[in-house]
């Protein structure tokens, strides 16, 4: 069965090796040694002044954001189930907040951000995602960053890049924030969140908020290359291994041919199925998955996984049975993204949507290749 889904992803064989190897105590020098390794692997990754690790899934990291970052109100950007959640953080922690609310296929604009916070004066911080893996959608957030810290460089800019980090790079000038979790771009199994943190974001978290999130606390400790509680060991020996792995990526070109390879797989895919006449939802979509709105999601993706072993996700909510989604984000063999774009047209074949004549397997080769023909000359 491949899995397709946008989180969790497959994790690497070697990647899997590393972590199977005997455990570790976590106060001990060859731990410490592993994790300033994975540590100053992170740094290149993220490109902030400051990254700190969570044993915790992505909404962990989210929470010590929210709670360390805003001290009176939360602008939230809800445009999904993951910038919806944002909202209910600072409402679970009795924080005021102010939300911008679309159709999860609607990116939020710099000037609905603008006009919010001038008609909220006690906003103090901006949560949003980057690539809002509910619909797929993109926001553009660096230009939204970039006009809120215009208006008011205090303001924190939190931007949630769990399925955006690893997938492309990030402009982290104007944010203080930059959230990533284990399990997608990363090929991790689920539980470790990653921050990457603004010199800004250093000076508001002061002593921190909270108790097991408190990031003050655990910046201090991870300085030291150690962790204010139990760290977790065998997965951080795994992001050690997957970042060394992303370097060494394609004879040393690393993140840059990375990031290249994701974009250029994505368009191969969006273009394959936008050929077989399938439309894809979000107006702006992410790189990190395709998504595609259908009357038939569910009976596509059903046959997918019963007839031709590829796993995609569907929608949640109200986009459930009427979307699925397939995962763009890691180190992604092309002979498989072909078999993945191939089996939705096979699905098709067999729903009587159309005869199958292997267009969506022509279509992405075509463009997969002659785009890295043309990368290579």
């Amino acid at each position: 069965m491949l899995l397709f889904t946008p989180g969790p992803t497959p994790v690497p064989e070697s990647v899997r090796l590393a972590m199977a190897a005997p455990t570790l105590h976590h106060r001990t020098p060859e731990f410490e040694a592993i994790f300033k390794e994975a540590r100053e692997l992170l740094f290149e990754l993220m490109g902030t002044d400051e990254v700190v690790m969570l044993a915790s899934t992505g909404t962990g990291a989210m929470e010590a954001a929210v709670t360390n970052l805003c001290h009176d109100t939360l602008l939230n950007i809800n445009a999904g189930k993951f910038g919806e959640r944002f909202g209910k953080i600072a409402k679970a922690h009795g924080l005021n907040h102010v939300e911008i609310k679309h159709e999860w296929d609607t990116p939020a604009t710099a000037q609905e951000v603008v006009d919010a916070i001038n008609a909220n004066p006690n906003i103090d911080a901006v949560a949003i995602q980057i690539s809002e893996s509910a619909g797929g959608l993109r926001h553009p957030v660096e230009g939204i960053a970039k006009a809120v810290k215009e208006i008011n460089p205090e303001i924190m800019v939190i931007a949630d890049g769990i399925t955006a980090v690893g997938v492309e790079r990030i402009d982290v000038t104007h944010i203080d924030a930059l959230i990533a979790g284990s399990q997608k771009a990363l090929m991790l199994p689920p539980g470790l969140a990653m921050l990457g943190l603004s010199n800004a974001a250093i000076e508001k978290i002061g002593e921190g908020k909270g108790y097991y999130l408190n990031l003050a606390s655990e910046i201090k400790k991870q300085c030291q290359n150690t962790t204010a509680y139990t760290a977790a060991t065998t997965l951080i020996i795994g992001l050690a291994a997957v970042l060394k792995e992303i370097k060494a990526y394609d004879n040393g070109a690393g993140l840059s041919k990375l990031y290249c390879d994701t974009a250029r797989r994505a368009k191969a895919t969006r273009f394959a199925l936008e050929a077989l006449g399938l439309h894809v939802y979000p107006k702006s979509p992410a790189r990190s998955m395709t998504t595609i709105d259908d009357v038939n999601a569910k009976e596509i993706r059903d046959l997918l996984k019963t007839d031709f072993g590829v796993n995609v996700a569907g929608g949640q909510d109200h986009l459930k049975g009427k979307i699925f989604r397939i995962n763009q984000m890691g180190l992604i063999a092309p002979y498989e993204m072909v078999w993945a774009v191939n089996a939705v047209e096979l699905a098709l074949a067999k729903l009587g949507r159309r005869s199958y004549d292997g267009t969506a397997s022509k279509v992405f080769n075509e463009e997969y290749f002659k785009s890295m023909l043309k990368e290579d000359a």
